[in-house]
């Protein structure tokens, strides 16, 4: 079975879009017709149209997945799930958010769950995201679990939004710098050098160094990118290997800062999505293993795993969190408590509030720090070139004068 992207119309003369699934074209216009409908596009899902590449269609960003379900959980609220969908799909701006929502309507208005219809488009909705929305239909609270869903999303959202504006001013600022190490190495010194020839001196040590490294620059740039291309290759191929991949990634976790905000992002991220599966009715091992498989940090991911294990043969979580050794001891703490007094959504919910701020507040001294490192390495660099022209100059003016 193939599946063909159609528009159609209705008995109405209203417009019809979505996807049905046949053994070729003409089986799929026989498919339309006995729904009533007049096809009047007829393409393979493949296919490329609505200016969306191959590559982008079916697959779509956090933030449009954040927006979809906000858009999804209020309207479910006030309308039938297919109107819902068509309202959301007709109106999207976005070709490949659009073909994925009314692939979604169309199966559901087929028969589907729309967990089912969902579970079509794997690359546009993740395996947990697929699961929680199952399980509110299993309950039939499906509205409040999208609401749950929409606002688990936001917070994600915002905690990667604060750190890439974070990151946004130092990076430029690192970027300005090397240009401007890089344009003086490569322009400005061997103009210079060019009045150093004729006084027919020894130059000091330090400007000779400085030449050396502007000649070197100017002359072998273009096979150091070669070299550095070739070792980023390199590394990434033996990244690939589990057995280099886990040293890396548990090196980053030993680091003395950046280790500690891996592990309190991954600490929040848990905590916030077990305490949303726990309200949603879904049972917490289920939910685990899915997010096991979502941890980049293969660490981190192994932690994950043996956590699914320990609940498996009867562990409590917080005994499981206790065993990864991996998480922060308030969240070890706060899990306890919730299972003790049989509150441990709610819980959960304050340990990644209480983990989301100390992410907040350790990311801003960071940054706060790091501008004014960047700024001091800088002009010590260029103190450095500065300094190895106006040695060579002191030292001529110096025997003039003698």
């Amino acid at each position: 079975m193939a599946a063909f992207e159609y528009s159609a119309l209705d008995v109405d003369g209203r417009s019809r879009d979505g996807v049905v699934d046949a053994a070729d074209a003409a089986q799929a216009r026989r498919v339309l017709e006995g729904r009533r409908l007049l096809p009047v596009r007829l393409a393979p899902a493949g296919a490329r149209t609505d200016g969306a590449g191959p590559g982008l269609r079916g697959r779509f960003g956090a933030k449009d997945l954040t927006l979809l379900t906000r858009q999804l959980a209020t309207l479910v609220a006030v309308a039938p799930l297919e109107e819902a969908l068509r309202t959301i799909g007709s109106q999207s701006e976005r070709a490949p958010v659009r073909r994925v929502v009314m692939a979604t309507h169309a199966r559901v208005v087929e028969g589907f769950r729309l967990s089912d219809a969902m579970a079509r488009e794997p690359r546009a909705f993740p395996p947990l995201y697929r699961a929680m929305v199952a399980a509110g239909e299993g309950t039939g609270a499906l509205p409040a679990i999208l609401e749950r869903l929409a606002d688990l999303h936001e917070r994600d959202q915002q905690v990667r939004g604060k750190l890439v504006s974070a990151l946004v001013y130092p990076s430029a600022l690192a970027v300005t710098a090397v240009g401007v190490v890089i344009a003086l190495m490569v322009f400005v010194v061997p103009k210079v050098v060019e009045q150093f020839e004729s006084m027919g001196r020894q130059l000091p040590l330090l400007t000779r160094i400085v030449i050396g490294v502007s000649e070197a620059m100017a002359t072998w740039w273009l096979p150091m990118l070669a070299l550095l291309a070739l070792a980023g290759s390199a590394a990434a191929r033996l990244l690939r290997r589990p057995a280099i991949r886990r040293r890396a990634d548990g090196a980053l976790l030993r680091l003395p800062l950046l280790g500690r905000l891996l592990r309190d992002v991954h600490a929040a991220r848990m905590a916030r999505t077990l305490a949303t599966m726990s309200d949603s009715g879904l049972p917490l091992i289920e939910g685990l293993a899915i997010t096991a498989r979502t941890v980049g940090n293969t660490v981190l991911r192994e932690a994950t795993e043996a956590m699914v294990e320990t609940i498996r043969e009867g562990g409590s979580l917080s005994s499981a969190m206790k065993r990864a050794a991996v998480f922060p001891p308030t969240l070890l703490y706060m899990a306890t408590s919730g299972e003790d007094s049989g509150r441990l959504a709610p819980m959960l919910d304050r340990a990644a509030d209480y983990l989301e701020r100390e992410f907040n507040t350790f990311t801003t001294a960071a940054m706060s720090l790091l501008e004014p490192l960047i700024i001091i390495v800088l002009g010590a660099m260029v103190a450095v070139i500065v300094l190895a022209i106006l040695l060579p100059i002191l030292q001529f003016n110096a025997l003039v004068a003698g």
